[in-house]
Protein backbone atom coordinates (compact mmCIF):
# COMPACT_ATOMS: atom_id res chain seq x y z
CA UNK A 1 0.00 0.00 0.00
CA UNK A 2 1.28 2.98 -1.30
CA UNK A 3 0.48 6.38 0.58
CA UNK A 4 -0.87 9.45 -1.44
CA UNK A 5 1.28 11.32 -3.62
CA UNK A 6 1.83 15.22 -3.31
CA UNK A 7 3.18 16.53 0.13
CA UNK A 8 0.35 16.85 2.62
CA UNK A 9 2.34 20.01 4.72
CA UNK A 10 0.45 22.48 7.00
CA UNK A 11 1.40 25.95 5.81
CA UNK A 12 2.97 26.66 9.46
CA UNK A 13 4.58 24.13 11.81
CA UNK A 14 4.42 20.21 11.39
CA UNK A 15 2.47 17.35 11.76
CA UNK A 16 2.92 14.96 14.52
CA UNK A 17 1.32 10.89 15.37
CA UNK A 18 0.87 9.91 18.94
CA UNK A 19 1.10 6.26 18.22
CA UNK A 20 0.56 3.64 21.52
CA UNK A 21 1.37 -0.02 20.60
CA UNK A 22 1.78 -3.25 22.67
CA UNK A 23 4.83 -5.80 21.65
CA UNK A 24 3.79 -8.87 20.47
CA UNK A 25 5.62 -12.14 19.94
CA UNK A 26 5.75 -11.31 16.24
CA UNK A 27 7.32 -7.82 16.96
CA UNK A 28 10.42 -7.45 14.35
CA UNK A 29 12.31 -5.47 16.59
CA UNK A 30 14.73 -4.35 13.16
CA UNK A 31 11.45 -3.31 11.50
CA UNK A 32 10.51 -1.12 13.77
CA UNK A 33 14.30 0.70 13.45
CA UNK A 34 14.07 0.86 9.81
CA UNK A 35 10.62 2.19 9.94
CA UNK A 36 12.48 4.91 12.18
CA UNK A 37 14.92 5.24 9.49
CA UNK A 38 12.97 5.98 6.62
CA UNK A 39 10.95 8.60 8.54
CA UNK A 40 14.11 10.66 9.85
CA UNK A 41 15.18 10.19 6.16
CA UNK A 42 12.00 11.99 5.22
CA UNK A 43 12.59 14.97 7.22
CA UNK A 44 10.66 13.40 10.73
CA UNK A 45 12.05 12.69 14.35
CA UNK A 46 10.96 10.11 16.60
CA UNK A 47 10.63 9.86 20.36
CA UNK A 48 10.71 6.74 21.72
CA UNK A 49 9.08 6.11 25.46
CA UNK A 50 8.58 2.76 27.41
CA UNK A 51 4.95 3.09 28.79
CA UNK A 52 4.41 2.11 32.63
CA UNK A 53 0.64 0.59 32.67
CA UNK A 54 -1.84 -1.38 30.66
CA UNK A 55 -2.55 0.65 28.04
CA UNK A 56 0.45 0.32 26.24
CA UNK A 57 4.11 -1.10 26.29
CA UNK A 58 5.54 1.41 24.03
CA UNK A 59 5.25 4.88 23.08
CA UNK A 60 6.36 7.12 20.09
CA UNK A 61 5.91 10.84 19.29
CA UNK A 62 6.69 11.05 15.54
CA UNK A 63 6.95 14.70 14.14
CA UNK A 64 7.36 15.34 10.16
CA UNK A 65 6.30 18.36 8.02
CA UNK A 66 4.57 16.49 5.91
CA UNK A 67 1.88 13.63 6.74
CA UNK A 68 2.38 11.03 4.52
CA UNK A 69 5.48 9.70 6.25
CA UNK A 70 4.17 9.81 9.61
CA UNK A 71 0.93 7.54 7.96
CA UNK A 72 4.03 5.18 6.47
CA UNK A 73 5.57 5.35 9.85
CA UNK A 74 2.65 3.94 11.66
CA UNK A 75 1.73 1.13 8.41
CA UNK A 76 5.55 0.22 8.96
CA UNK A 77 4.79 -0.46 12.78
CA UNK A 78 1.55 -2.41 11.87
CA UNK A 79 3.60 -4.34 9.76
CA UNK A 80 6.27 -5.10 11.86
CA UNK A 81 4.12 -6.89 14.42
CA UNK A 82 3.38 -3.89 16.93
CA UNK A 83 -0.43 -3.87 18.06
CA UNK A 84 -1.41 -0.17 17.93
CA UNK A 85 -3.50 0.41 21.11
CA UNK A 86 -4.11 4.17 20.83
CA UNK A 87 -3.01 7.11 18.33
CA UNK A 88 -3.26 11.09 18.42
CA UNK A 89 -3.15 13.38 15.35
CA UNK A 90 -2.19 16.83 15.93
CA UNK A 91 0.14 19.77 14.41
CA UNK A 92 2.45 22.03 15.93
CA UNK A 93 1.15 25.54 17.05
CA UNK A 94 1.21 28.93 18.19
CA UNK A 95 -1.33 29.94 20.54
CA UNK A 96 -3.50 32.72 19.37
CA UNK A 97 -2.56 34.48 22.76
CA UNK A 98 1.02 34.30 22.03
CA UNK A 99 1.26 37.96 20.34
CA UNK A 100 4.98 39.63 20.48
CA UNK A 101 6.19 36.33 21.63
CA UNK A 102 9.97 36.06 20.70
CA UNK A 103 10.95 34.70 17.10
CA UNK A 104 13.39 31.88 19.37
CA UNK A 105 10.34 30.92 21.10
CA UNK A 106 8.26 30.64 18.13
CA UNK A 107 10.56 28.90 16.18
CA UNK A 108 10.81 26.52 19.05
CA UNK A 109 6.93 25.82 19.66
CA UNK A 110 6.15 25.23 15.66
CA UNK A 111 9.45 23.25 14.90
CA UNK A 112 10.91 22.05 18.09
CA UNK A 113 13.82 19.40 18.43
CA UNK A 114 12.73 16.64 20.67
CA UNK A 115 13.43 14.84 22.98
CA UNK A 116 14.65 17.66 25.46
CA UNK A 117 18.46 16.09 26.70
CA UNK A 118 18.08 15.31 30.75
CA UNK A 119 14.55 14.66 30.94
CA UNK A 120 13.37 11.08 30.91
CA UNK A 121 10.33 11.27 32.56
CA UNK A 122 7.27 10.95 30.21
CA UNK A 123 3.54 11.82 29.82
CA UNK A 124 0.95 12.68 27.15
CA UNK A 125 -2.91 13.46 27.32
CA UNK A 126 -5.54 15.02 25.22
CA UNK A 127 -7.57 18.23 26.52
CA UNK A 128 -10.32 20.55 25.55
CA UNK A 129 -11.79 23.44 26.51
CA UNK A 130 -15.45 22.79 28.00
CA UNK A 131 -18.25 24.50 26.65
CA UNK A 132 -21.19 23.33 29.18
CA UNK A 133 -24.11 25.46 30.05
CA UNK A 134 -22.53 26.94 33.30
CA UNK A 135 -19.09 27.11 31.78
CA UNK A 136 -18.32 27.61 28.19
CA UNK A 137 -14.57 28.24 27.27
CA UNK A 138 -15.84 29.61 23.67
CA UNK A 139 -18.53 31.85 25.18
CA UNK A 140 -15.91 34.12 26.45
CA UNK A 141 -14.55 36.74 24.37
CA UNK A 142 -11.36 36.80 23.73
CA UNK A 143 -9.44 39.55 26.42
CA UNK A 144 -11.04 37.08 29.34
CA UNK A 145 -9.91 33.98 27.48
CA UNK A 146 -6.32 35.82 27.05
CA UNK A 147 -6.30 36.96 30.96
CA UNK A 148 -6.92 33.04 31.93
CA UNK A 149 -4.24 32.16 29.77
CA UNK A 150 -1.46 34.06 30.88
CA UNK A 151 -1.94 33.20 34.50
CA UNK A 152 -2.31 29.64 33.02
CA UNK A 153 1.45 30.18 31.80
CA UNK A 154 2.59 31.85 34.88
CA UNK A 155 1.54 28.40 36.15
CA UNK A 156 3.80 26.89 33.97
CA UNK A 157 6.81 29.25 34.28
CA UNK A 158 7.34 27.59 37.86
CA UNK A 159 8.88 24.50 36.26
CA UNK A 160 10.86 25.50 33.99
CA UNK A 161 14.07 23.55 34.12
CA UNK A 162 12.29 20.54 35.58
CA UNK A 163 9.09 20.48 32.42
CA UNK A 164 9.61 21.00 28.93
CA UNK A 165 6.34 20.77 27.42
CA UNK A 166 4.85 20.27 23.23
CA UNK A 167 1.30 21.22 23.43
CA UNK A 168 -0.33 20.32 19.43
CA UNK A 169 -3.18 21.43 18.11
CA UNK A 170 -5.71 18.89 16.69
CA UNK A 171 -9.19 20.75 16.68
CA UNK A 172 -10.73 19.10 13.35
CA UNK A 173 -8.09 16.33 13.47
CA UNK A 174 -8.76 14.28 16.77
CA UNK A 175 -11.47 13.55 19.41
CA UNK A 176 -9.99 16.29 21.71
CA UNK A 177 -8.69 19.98 21.04
CA UNK A 178 -5.30 19.96 21.91
CA UNK A 179 -2.34 17.68 22.84
CA UNK A 180 -0.52 17.95 25.66
CA UNK A 181 3.11 16.52 25.70
CA UNK A 182 5.42 16.80 29.03
CA UNK A 183 8.76 15.86 29.40
CA UNK A 184 10.39 15.91 33.03
CA UNK A 185 13.20 15.21 35.07
CA UNK A 186 11.89 13.25 37.60
CA UNK A 187 8.18 11.79 37.25
CA UNK A 188 6.76 13.76 40.33
CA UNK A 189 7.74 17.13 38.32
CA UNK A 190 5.21 15.54 36.38
CA UNK A 191 2.81 14.65 38.64
CA UNK A 192 3.18 18.39 40.76
CA UNK A 193 2.69 20.16 37.30
CA UNK A 194 -0.32 19.15 36.40
CA UNK A 195 -1.63 19.07 40.11
CA UNK A 196 -0.71 23.16 40.31
CA UNK A 197 -2.49 23.25 36.99
CA UNK A 198 -5.17 22.15 38.15
CA UNK A 199 -5.92 24.34 40.32
CA UNK A 200 -6.08 27.32 37.93
CA UNK A 201 -8.73 29.26 36.74
CA UNK A 202 -8.40 28.38 33.20
CA UNK A 203 -8.30 24.63 34.29
CA UNK A 204 -10.49 24.34 37.31
CA UNK A 205 -13.42 26.01 35.28
CA UNK A 206 -12.25 25.34 31.66
CA UNK A 207 -11.01 22.30 30.72
CA UNK A 208 -11.53 18.82 30.30
CA UNK A 209 -8.88 15.61 30.01
CA UNK A 210 -8.64 12.62 28.41
CA UNK A 211 -6.25 9.95 29.15
CA UNK A 212 -2.81 9.93 30.38
CA UNK A 213 0.35 7.76 28.86
CA UNK A 214 3.01 8.01 31.32
CA UNK A 215 6.79 6.12 31.02
CA UNK A 216 9.97 7.24 30.07
CA UNK A 217 11.99 8.40 27.39
CA UNK A 218 14.35 5.67 25.84
CA UNK A 219 16.55 4.76 22.49
CA UNK A 220 14.01 2.63 20.39
CA UNK A 221 16.13 -0.42 20.33
CA UNK A 222 16.63 -0.50 24.03
CA UNK A 223 12.97 -0.17 24.92
CA UNK A 224 12.04 -3.05 21.88
CA UNK A 225 14.37 -5.21 23.71
CA UNK A 226 13.58 -4.91 27.06
CA UNK A 227 9.92 -4.69 26.57
CA UNK A 228 9.72 -7.77 24.16
CA UNK A 229 7.91 -10.85 25.03
CA UNK A 230 9.65 -13.77 27.07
Amino acid sequence: MSAPSGAVVPSEGICVLHLFCHLTHETDASAVQDAEKHLVNEGGQLVTAAIVGHKADVGFVALCPDMRPLWAFQRACASAGLAASSSYVSLTELSEYAAGLPEEMRQARLYPRLPPEGMPAFCFYPMSKRRSESHNWYALDFEERKRLMLGHGLVGRNYRGRIVQLITGSTGLDDWEWGVTLFGRRPDDLKACVYEMRFDEASALYADFGPFYTGMVGELGAVLEAGAPR
